[in-house]
């Protein structure tokens, strides 16, 4: 027997082994095998199996098997293969997004030593004082003590034990260290929930879909504050019931946490969270435990729609318009979407996408009857939607003839009478560090990082200039590198600056950041939102990461310090994307029973995409944004692929653009081309950047497959790969950003 292995490697070639013959009934197409790649052993994955072999000549044999217990099921198997095609993706490489090569099911977690006295008579053949004192604090405890702690009595307690143990005194135990999965939860005590009856249609119809076992794609639009959280956990206890399990997507880990608490609440242990976060002993039995069966929900990022759950029925997509479920970094460039939108195909499950804000291609979708449609009109309970009040800051400025506030009157009035009244605010303002610019005066040169041609943050907290595309980072110099001037002057506003404003406005007041910076870390992240959720803060200051999925009733206030940010990129999404971030920071005032209060500050306070915002129109701002759309020929009216070049060198990254570009054939009706042309961010990290970017109506192209065979043909040509080896080409299938 024979087999062809695909390595997650960035080729599209699968490499021919022999099956031993004590594994050929152990090894099936989506085995996952250690097999020799060059010098290597490398973990593959079977692509086919096969009787005869394929040509003359040496042939190597796989070494093992991975794991002795089937992963993958046929549909995983399915979902693999989509992703590898969809996303133009080396099959070994879509497999290791599925399947992580270093977890498995033979993961055993380490094990601690403990003690225990189990004799009390012959305590005279005891020698010396350590084991004497060991001796006798086991003595006195009631429970297994845990060797590591006896060190307070002994350097070495492990030795001292063994010999304890070797005369008959006490016993040495060891156990499985088993992780604590759950200690990024906020706790939540479960709720008697009154479901109103908006709710009550919407988990009917939601129910009825599990009941037929077909795949069927729901749009749950609720307003901020809607309890669009208990028509997931009513769906999932039907899904639960029927003996299915479930998935539950979430864009940011910092959403993570509330949510995971509420269905802890509810389902208990059957309950596991999954993200980049989670340390690797936590990962691997996590991985373990869901290949096993144990665990029925899955809370998690966007890597966690593809955990091997068994019978999967129901997949939840919360804040489905979000950018974080799109992984922009590797292959394959997933959209975790479009991902649980074929595994639901695949599985005969039913797919929940749900938003306050949805995307502009699933309002569509509702629209043109794709979509099944689920509306929550009004804020669950007695509360209500905030008030919002407009500040125009080009008018506070010259009213007060100050021109570097950053918070406008009626703001710090606000913020002044909710910490009176012991209520909380959150601040948001999408820009991390101090300041994102340091000027020359005199020449006007501002800091770029070498490394990308962008402006440098300026960090107080530590003093450096730091690029937040590759992390470059030096201490911001005396004088002009450019003109020796000395009179140089941070420019604009980030987060930072936010917190040490407040602070000497407010000394007396608890203010913490989450962005970042404060919170690189997932227990950081947990750490101050658990604070905030007890009132151990006092006002909030962050980026996007507070500001959608988040539900603290005695935070009655917000302020969105500049409206504006990101408005005006040359980006088709822009406007939708700073529409929802107003939309939904503006939701997390007032979700409880204190009525809410939004301060939104502008530049541009007549911009229609802010008015409609702080309005709440959603159906206003979105019906002119699907005409803006068609016009242009852009999603969802369109599918867009967009072919980048990049390269160290600009001269290469030019010449490989232009080959591609010839070999791109003439174009059919409904298909249009953008480029060559250099990227927005023309160089990051080094390499310069350039792109085409395809666009093909959907009218004449109503599956993508024209225009999926068309860049596919253009990119297979082998000549354009081997001229130009020092350049890069990076697919990305339906990208977000076209920056």
């Amino acid at each position: 027997m024979f087999a062809d292995v695909s390595f997650p490697i960035s080729s599209f070639q699968v490499f021919s082994y022999k099956i031993p013959d004590q594994l050929v009934n152990s090894i099936f197409v989506g085995s996952t095998v250690n097999a020799p790649l060059g010098k290597r052993i490398v973990s593959g994955i079977i692509v086919n199996c096969y009787t005869k072999k394929k040509f003359n000549g040496k042939i190597k044999e796989i070494k093992s098997l991975v794991d002795g217990k089937p992963v993958l099921d046929d549909n995983l198997w399915k979902l693999i293969s989509w992703l590898s095609a969809y996303y133009n993706t080396p099959i070994g490489l879509a497999a290791k997004a599925v399947i992580p090569s270093q977890l498995s099911t033979n993961y055993e977690p380490k094990k601690q030593s403990f003690a225990k006295v189990t004799a009390f008579k012959n305590e005279t053949i005891i020698k010396g004082e350590i084991q004497l004192k060991i001796f006798n604090f086991l003595k006195s405890q009631d429970s297994l003590v845990p060797i590591s702690e006896l060190k307070t009595f002994s350097a070495n307690p492990s030795a001292v034990c063994k010999s304890l143990q070797s005369k008959g005194l006490i016993k040495i135990i060891e156990k499985p260290v088993i992780p604590n999965i759950y200690n990024m939860s906020l706790e939540s005590l479960p709720k008697k929930i009154s479901l109103t009856s908006e709710q009550q249609k919407s988990i009917s119809k939601v129910c009825s879909s599990l009941d037929k076992n077909s795949f069927d794609p729901f749009l749950l639009h609720g307003v901020t504050g809607s309890g669009k959280t208990e028509v997931f956990i009513e769906a999932a206890k039907h899904a639960i019931k029927q003996g299915k399990s479930v998935v539950v997507l979430l864009p940011e880990i910092s959403t993570t946490p509330q949510i995971a608490g509420r269905f802890r609440s509810v389902f208990g242990d059957s309950v596991a969270v999954w993200h980049s976060k989670l340390s690797n002993s936590s990962r691997a039995w996590i991985w373990k435990k869901i290949c096993e069966g144990e665990f029925k929900i899955i809370v998690g990022a966007r890597s966690a729609i593809f955990t091997p759950l068994k019978n999967l029925g129901l997949i939840i997509v919360d804040e489905e318009q979000e950018n974080a479920y799109k992984q922009t970094s590797s292959s394959p460039k997933y959209h975790a979407k479009e991902v649980s939108l074929m595994r639901g195909k695949i599985n005969d499950a039913t797919v929940i996408l749900s938003s306050a804000t949805p995307s502009i291609e699933s309002y569509y979708n509702y629209k043109s009857k794709k979509f099944k449609y689920l509306e929550l009109p009004k804020r669950y309970g007695e509360a209500k939607l905030p008030h919002v009040h407009l500040v125009d800051m080009i008018a506070e400025n010259k009213e007060t003839d100050n021109y570097n506030t950053i918070f406008s009157k009626i703001m710090l009035e606000k913020i002044s009478d909710r910490i009176q009244k012991n209520e909380q605010v959150i601040l948001m303002h999408n820009r991390r560090g101090f300041a994102p610019i340091l000027r020359c005066d005199d020449c006007g040169e501002i800091s770029k990082c070498p490394h990308c041609l962008l402006s440098l943050t300026f960090h107080k907290t530590n003093n450096v200039l730091k690029c937040h595309f590759c992390n470059y980072a030096k201490p911001p110099a005396n004088k002009c590198s450019h003109c020796s001037s000395f009179n140089a002057r941070l420019s604009g506003t980030g987060t930072q600056k936010i917190e040490d404003e407040l602070s000497k406005i407010f000394p007396d007041v608890k203010i913490d950041r989450l962005d970042l910076d404060a919170a690189p870390t997932a227990n950081k992240i947990f750490s101050t939102l658990n604070k905030f959720s007890k009132n151990e803060i006092n006002i909030l200051v962050g980026t996007q990461m507070i500001a959608k999925g988040l539900d603290f009733a005695n935070a009655t206030l917000v302020g969105i310090i500049n409206a504006d940010t990101g408005l005006f990129l040359p980006d088709f999404r822009s406007g939708e994307k700073v529409f929802q971030l107003i939309y939904q920071a503006a939701g997390r005032a007032g979700r409880g029973t204190i009525p809410g209060e939004v301060i939104v500050q502008t530049y541009n306070s007549e911009n229609e995409i802010i008015k409609d915002a702080v309005n709440f129109d959603l159906v206003g701002y979105y019906e002119k944004c699907l005409k803006e759309r068609s016009d242009l020929n852009y999603p969802p009216y369109s599918w867009l692929v967009r072919l980048e070049i990049r390269g160290t060198n600009k001269n290469d990254v030019i010449r490989a653009i232009d080959d591609l570009n010839k070999k791109i054939p003439s174009l059919p009706n409904g298909i249009e081309k953008l480029g060559p042309s250099p990227c927005y961010r023309e160089k990051l990290k080094d390499h310069y950047r350039m792109q085409i970017v395809l666009k093909s109506n959907k009218k004449y192209d109503t599956t993508g497959s024209i225009v999926h065979n068309l860049y596919k043909k253009a990119i297979n040509n082998i000549h354009f790969r081997k001229s130009n080896a020092r350049s890069k080409l990076i697919i990305d299938v339906n990208p977000i950003s076209l920056l």
